[in-house]
């Protein structure tokens, strides 16, 4: 199982990115797909997360910024980040929990990150 992230870049304060984040290989079923991010010489920390039914999870630094969404047929999860701050600059990682086929378990699988800066 892989994850692949796209989306990041540089963008001034009070814009907006999109990031996209497809799971691929043997997969039978994602359960809980999510967006962590790690700046510099902090801890990761959730930014939102979204289970296979649609309910969503935010951190509370992004509440009414950021919508994640999930397309189940594509394995794929998206973040849409809008009114950005400096502050959320960072390396954002997708996270997928994936249960493949001729497996009963769900197993944690993360993307290599991509990195969003946010000029002020």
């Amino acid at each position: 199982v892989q994850l692949q992230a796209s989306g990041g870049g540089l963008v001034q304060s009070g814009g907006s990115l999109r990031l996209s984040c497809a799971a691929s290989g043997s997969i039978f079923m994602i359960n809980t797909m999510s967006w962590f991010r790690q700046a510099p010489g902090k801890q990761r920390e959730l930014v939102a997360s979204v289970n296979f039914g649609g309910s969503t999870n935010y951190g509370d630094s992004v509440k009414g910024r950021f919508t994640i969404s999930r397309d189940n047929a594509k394995n794929t999860v998206y973040l849409q980040m809008n009114s950005l701050k400096p502050e959320d600059t960072a390396v954002y990682y997708c996270n997928a929990e994936v249960r493949r086929y001729r497996s009963t378990s769900f197993y944690d699988y993360w993307g290599p990150g991509t990195l969003v800066t946010v000029s002020s």
